[in-house]
């Protein structure tokens, strides 16, 4: 039963990894492998599987429900034009400037929103600012590379350090005060080598974009939309809630504020401005990926399978800060989720309790590998797509200097650790 399973599993992943050849949507292969796992594993047991499976839905939803909410605020910003706020802050054309400009606003809005809505923000705003594609492709990079290393520290800046959050493998405070400077040498670093390779100033494009909302309505969606985002760690800390309580609560705040906001206007304008029309808007393939993929782990952790896996990388390889570098490297070739949702389920809080060394290294390292490989990341993908970008280009000119900036941090880290612990 559990090599067939696994079996299962491995299809399903190689599925996932060759999306873009084979033509199918990752979301569809996600959701076959999870009810194809659990499937074989409840006709091959004598006794009832559900109880297991009801067990892991209820931590799945928590964190479907979690990105749901925070989808649709950031999406209801995106109607309300919110990020033209973030354009109105820079006003320089000096190409070096701009580098450090980007780098700085994507770390810091990445651990706000997550890597993905940034990166398809500001490299929306790149493109309005550097029309030039040459050096347009290292901006892109720096983006790609500051998204990730941002939502690496934030409890809510990246889907996996959210599912560490959310099984309370990490507290709120202790990982952002573990991570954050690691995180930002792998950042810096990069911004270090990009600054250097280029020069001159930059043309902008002359925007002649209508937008929807007036100077204030902007004003206010925006930074009500980053105070719920940024509450809904407080949420939690106070009323020991899970974090989705938070972040619902912060949709329907905006929800209200915006009906009433636009109460005067016509149907078809406020339609278009409303929470519903957000919905519509916001990721859902994405979402039943996640539900797919975690349901096929959940299958793997209930039949033994991990466990029995993170014997065999205890023994064979032993230290657990070389399996979470290894873990952040092969997150550059495949999908990071599913790697830190096998980390948890092959070892549980009973053998690295909470708040313990190896969870905190897995954030950083999982969050910052992918930006090794421009497939590595949904930052990368979304990147990718919007401007075009080759898988070798990037690895020619980006994947290097995100491999120093990795590794960098990653010594920082273990620095830090041996100092202070």
């Amino acid at each position: 039963m559990n090599t067939l399973i696994a079996l299962l599993f491995v299809l399903g992943y190689a599925s996932i990894v060759l999306e873009h050849p084979l033509r199918i949507n990752k979301a569809a292969t996600a959701l076959l492998t999870g009810v194809l796992c659990w499937s074989v594993f409840a006709l091959m047991q004598s006794e009832q599987v559900s109880e297991p499976l009801f067990h892991h839905l209820a931590e799945i939803s928590s964190i479907l429900f979690f990105l749901l909410g925070a989808m649709v605020v950031v999406e209801l910003i995106d109607l309300h034009d919110g990020f033209v706020v973030l354009t109105d802050i820079i006003n320089t054309r000096s190409l070096k400037k701009l580098v450090v400009l980007i780098a700085i606003l994507t770390f810091f809005l990445s651990a706000v929103l997550d890597n993905l809505t940034t990166t398809i923000v500001m490299v929306s705003l790149v493109r309005k600012l550097i029309p030039e594609k040459k050096d347009r492709l290292l901006f892109v990079g720096l983006i790609v590379i500051s998204a990730n290393a941002g939502g690496a520290w934030s409890p809510i800046g990246d889907v996996t350090t959210t599912m560490l959050w959310m099984g309370n493998q990490v507290t709120t405070l202790n990982i952002i005060f573990k991570t954050f400077i690691p995180s930002l040498v792998s950042c810096l670093i990069p911004v270090l080598l990009i600054r250097s390779q280029v020069k001159g100033e930059a043309e902008r494009l002359v925007t002649t974009e209508e937008l929807r909302t007036t100077p204030m309505e902007r004003k206010v969606v925006f930074f009500l939309g980053l105070a719920c985002l940024l509450f809904v760690p407080v949420f939690k800390m106070v009323t020991h809630l899970p974090p989705y309580m938070g972040i619902l609560f912060g949709l329907g705040l905006m929800w209200v504020v915006t009906e009433l906001m636009h109460r005067e206007k016509h149907e078809e304008e406020k339609g278009i401005l409303s929470v519903n029309h957000a919905i519509r808007k916001i990721d859902t393939p994405g979402i039943l990926f996640f539900l797919g993929i975690l349901l096929s782990v959940a299958a793997l952790e209930s039949t033994g399978i991990l466990k029995s896996l993170s014997t065999a990388l205890d023994s064979t390889i032993g230290s657990i800060s070389i399996i979470s570098l290894i873990t952040g490297l092969l997150s550059a070739i495949v999908d990071n989720v599913p790697l830190v949702a096998a980390a948890q389920g092959m070892y549980g809080l009973e053998t690295y309790p909470t708040d313990h060394f190896f969870w905190e290294f897995l954030a950083y390292c999982a969050g910052t590998g992918g930006s090794i490989l421009i497939i590595g990341s949904a930052a990368g993908v979304a990147a990718m797509g919007i401007e075009k970008i080759s898988f070798f280009d990037y690895l020619k000119r980006i994947g290097w200097i995100a491999l120093i900036g990795y590794f960098a941090g990653a010594v920082v880290f273990l620095l830090q650790q041996r100092l202070f612990h």
